[in-house]
């Protein structure tokens, strides 16, 4: 009964390549055992010897072979194969453990996530697609399985990010009596339809963008106080010193005409004045309604001035006449004086 006892481990990896591990050394502690199989069926089986062994402590603890038929039988015995400590016969497509699933290409649509991945050659009926994902706010996995091989999930936020894994399962019992799946697809992290190389850059990414954010809304606000305060500056400092006009404006013709020569610009500015300045200077006039006005401002005027006085008839026929009369010093040059002709008549001067 113990040589039935005998703890194994079977796995056709793929239906590809054989892995037998045994536990023997509980029962046999100082045999080595040897390992030899066959796939082979009938009376007439050619037994293999293990071409490749798995050592424990220097001990024969397990076997890997090549994948060549549905049926496997082994036999394991003692260290000169004189002696069959244990044997077995098998249906290897029962203990397939498949690949892992190859090019998983992950589709987004709105709050939906379609997983699929290429079809095996074959047994795919038996083979089932898991998803497995989590949010960074999440402990456990969450899981959804489907035939193979496309599996779909929806209700994911867009606004977090999501670590993302796959694997192939073979049924259990109608394919194998072993429930084996596959080594998990590499993890990928997704955020809303966008690859990432870890979640861990969406956590930090949020920060630095907090930063940028904060210290853009600082040197926004640092600009408008400046601002302001220059305004205000300008302000006190026209109204507390007034600012003093540019000669360069003030005097264009010295800096334009002169290149800011100031002794040429003032010798011909005054000579400029002295062609323009009148050769008379004009007395002060009094304009008197009556000749009798005349008369009598006539008597009292003193011996050193003599008295001028012209009339003109007036164009309006509302006044009748006007009489303007002018004190000059008295001189002998007769002629005219700022468009009216003088006249002289006894001690007088007329002017006309």
């Amino acid at each position: 009964g113990w040589k039935d006892a005998m703890n194994t481990t079977i796995i056709n990896f793929n239906n590809e390549k054989m892995q037998i591990t045994w536990a023997v050394r509980e029962l046999f502690p100082s045999e080595n055992v040897t390992f030899s199989y066959t796939f082979d069926e009938g009376k007439t089986k050619v037994w293999k010897p293990c071409p490749t062994y798995l050592l424990d402590q220097d001990y024969n603890s397990g076997c890997l072979f090549k994948t060549e038929g549905p049926t496997l039988a082994m036999s394991f015995r003692n260290s000169n194969g004189s002696e069959e400590l244990f044997s077995k016969i098998l249906k290897s497509d029962f203990y397939i453990k498949p690949n892992p699933p190859e090019n998983v290409t992950f589709f987004w649509k709105a709050d939906t996530v379609t997983v699929s991945c290429n079809k095996p050659e074959r047994s795919a009926n038996c083979l089932r697609l898991e998803l497995q994902y989590k949010s960074k706010f999440d402990k456990d996995w969450q899981s959804r399985t489907s035939k193979c091989c496309s599996v779909g999930e929806q209700g994911f936020d867009p606004r977090k990010c999501y670590s993302f894994r796959v694997r192939l399962k073979r049924l259990v019992p109608f394919c194998n009596v072993v429930n084996y799946s596959s080594d998990w697809e590499a993890e990928t992290f997704w955020m809303n339809g966008t690859l990432l190389d870890s979640c861990n850059d969406d956590i930090k990414s949020q920060p630095n963008t907090v930063i940028v954010l904060s210290c853009l809304l600082a040197v926004l606000l640092m600009m408008l106080i400046l601002s302001i305060l220059l305004c205000k500056w300008q302000r006190l400092r026209k109204s507390v010193m007034p600012a003093i006009p540019d000669p360069k404006y003030v005097f264009a013709d010295l800096f334009n005409d002169h290149n800011g020569n100031f002794q040429e610009w003032i010798d011909k500015t005054d000579h400029a004045v002295a062609q323009t300045k009148p050769d008379y200077e004009e007395p002060e006039c009094i304009i008197e309604a009556e000749s009798q006005q005349e008369d009598e401002n006539s008597e009292k005027q003193g011996p050193q001035d003599k008295i001028v006085s012209f009339s003109r008839a007036a164009e309006n026929s509302d006044f009748k006449a006007a009489q303007i009369a002018c004190v000059m010093p008295t001189s002998n040059t007769i002629g005219s004086f700022a468009g009216f002709q003088i006249l002289m008549n006894d001690d007088m001067y007329v002017m006309l």
